[in-house]
């Protein structure tokens, strides 16, 4: 207690922030090391595997799979902001980053969460021209709108937290400790000594446009597909559940998981257990990167077909070489 007394403490030229919610595990810091790395390269490989499947088939050269490649780079993206300084974290005594790193880290995480949520928001919308208007599909969704509403989201999110970015770095901090696993952007603020009404303001503002204005789209779209499911066949209804509901389970678990980090941050949640809010807090950062491929790369069968006829067929020329 009197340590995190006299870190708190701190003046505002402290370089180096204390992640504080890392648990005293011994020698049990290994497994969770060796765990974590192994959900860290199945991530790499699954999500880059299916990247060079969609960039080097030209059949899979369509608006929708130029959405998936997005999503895919952004759960590489995120995962990158996270596990590297996760990894080095779990191995150390003393869990300390430095001020430029965790500010690093609260833009990659941050931006990461928007362009997930945009590009989600967006490929709604791509599913609703499909099953809503399919006869005007081609012309009203080709690969260069789609490329542009791509630049268009990821220039938003990064713009948007540079923003963010910038009005925390100037902010003099009277203390360094941090409840959680990672940088976070509220936690951060919360340590300041001057007054943060421009960084609240701002924040609620950010809030609501990465949150509102994507869930508007997305509840349009859903509505839009849903009464076309029920006045329409039974293949009509067929198609659209076999292509949004990868989409569906995606959008709610990433939802289930910001969701909870963004209570947890503002809110008082003592009551629930230490171990589970650490689950928690990484749940949207670890289970959608990891989520992402198995659910798209599973359910979509041109995806699947093409993944499997590509890298089986090296698989085979390579033990038919060997073989000779």
């Amino acid at each position: 207690m009197k340590t995190k007394t006299m870190l708190n403490s701190t003046s505002s030229t402290s370089s180096y922030f204390v992640l504080e919610a890392y648990l005293h595990v011994g020698n049990l810091r290994y497994l969770f090391f060796m765990l974590t790395a192994v959900i860290y390269v199945f991530i790499l490989i699954s999500n880059t595997s299916l990247i060079v499947v969609i960039c080097m088939n030209r059949s899979l050269h369509e608006p929708m799979y130029v959405f998936l490649c997005s999503l895919f780079v952004n759960e590489l993206y995120g995962s990158t902001g996270l596990f590297p300084l996760l990894l080095l974290q779990i191995l150390s005594d003393v869990h300390t980053v430095s001020r430029p790193l965790c500010f690093l880290q609260i833009f990659c995480v941050y931006s990461y969460g928007s362009v997930e949520f945009t590009n989600l928001a967006v490929m709604s919308y791509d599913r609703y021209l499909a099953i809503c208007c399919p006869l005007q599909y081609n012309t009203r969704m080709t690969v260069n709108k789609a490329v542009t509403f791509i630049t268009v989201l990821w220039f938003y999110s990064l713009v948007k937290f540079l923003v963010t970015l910038s009005l925390n770095i100037r902010l003099p901090l009277c203390g360094n400790v941090l409840d959680s696993l990672y940088c976070q952007n509220f936690l951060v603020v919360k340590l300041a000594c001057s007054d943060t009404t421009v960084n609240n303001i701002y924040g609620l503002f950010i809030v609501f446009i990465t949150i509102l204005v994507p869930l508007l789209l997305i509840l349009f779209s859903y509505t839009e597909i849903l009464k076309v499911c029920f006045s329409g066949s039974k293949q009509t209804r067929q198609k659209a559940v076999s292509t949004c509901s990868p989409h569906l389970v995606s959008l709610l678990n990433f939802s289930f998981g910001c969701c909870f980090e963004i209570l947890r941050s503002r809110f008082d949640m003592s009551s629930v257990s230490t171990e589970l809010q650490i689950i928690l807090s990484l749940y949207f950062l670890i289970i959608q990167p990891l989520l992402s491929p198995i659910m798209f790369g599973m359910q979509m069968s041109k995806i699947r077909q093409t993944f499997i006829r590509l890298f089986c067929s090296k698989v085979t020329t390579v033990s038919a070489h060997e073989n000779q």
